[in-house]
């Protein structure tokens, strides 16, 4: 997956209008909560191969962070 296409994922995720950047920090989309948090977890254990843990996620700080645990999946 492409960073780009992590970003519509994210922004589809979160339901956000927020234009997300890797740059963007989670704290600061409004929408980047706890159910945004268990859609991303959803989205990355469908997704990868290996099971993603909520503390991996709750560690992440801004959309790079996140896009690092998919692409290290």
């Amino acid at each position: 997956m492409n960073k780009d296409e992590f970003i519509r994922q994210l922004t589809d995720i979160m339901d956000t209008e927020t234009e997300l950047t890797l740059g963007t920090n989670l704290s600061d989309v409004e929408e980047w909560d706890s159910l945004s948090l268990v859609s991303f977890l959803s989205f990355c254990n469908a997704r990868l191969r290996r099971p993603i843990l909520p503390d991996e996620i709750k560690s992440a700080q801004t959309v790079n962070d996140l896009f690092k645990i998919v692409e290290e999946g």
